[in-house]
């Protein structure tokens, strides 16, 4: 299980640009999905990379599921020539995108994100739009099935939105 506070708060301390995107974009709007991992789309700038290989490196981040026994070292240029990595760190696992399925690089998921405070911080999340893109685009069992929830939150947030204009 991951500490999500302290993920949080170390990418935000070293002015990682990035966005919350999966489960916990999904939980931090409402959804009761459970997810053990922090999923975020971060920025492909070079001074972008470079802090958030800073940020992480004093939590030790390793290729889940690779073994041991496979050098790994999370910089500026390995981030530079990949996209997505999944990790482990000392926080747990966190999954960097530098390509979301079904929306794009960090720009396309920045566009329409909203920020939420998440441990006393502000974070950009993505839309409930890209996180149902997002899993539309995986198709996996665990993402189709987050859907309906997803959706109903979606159709909410617009009813509460015309309620709103309606009180005027």
């Amino acid at each position: 299980m991951i500490n999500f506070e302290a993920a949080i708060k170390a990418l935000t301390e070293a002015a990682v640009e990035f966005v919350v995107v999966g489960a916990y974009a999904a939980v931090a709007q409402g959804s009761s999905q459970l997810t053990r991992d922090l999923d975020i789309c971060y920025k492909r700038s070079p001074e972008n990379l470079k802090r958030l290989a800073t940020a992480l490196d004093p939590y030790h981040p390793r290729l889940r599921g690779a073994p041991a026994s496979v050098p790994f070292f999370l910089d500026q240029r390995t981030l530079s020539q990949g996209m997505n990595f999944t990790l482990e760190t000392d926080l747990g696992d966190i999954d960097l995108m530098g390509d979301l399925s079904g929306v794009g690089q960090f720009p396309e998921v920045a566009r329409d994100a909203v920020i939420v405070p998440l441990h006393g911080v502000s974070c950009q999340v993505a839309s409930l739009d890209v996180v149902i893109r997002s899993k539309r685009a995986a198709g996996r069992p665990k993402d189709l099935a987050a859907l309906p929830e997803l959706e109903a939150l979606k159709e909410l947030r617009v009813a509460l939105k015309k309620d709103k204009r309606d009180d005027r």
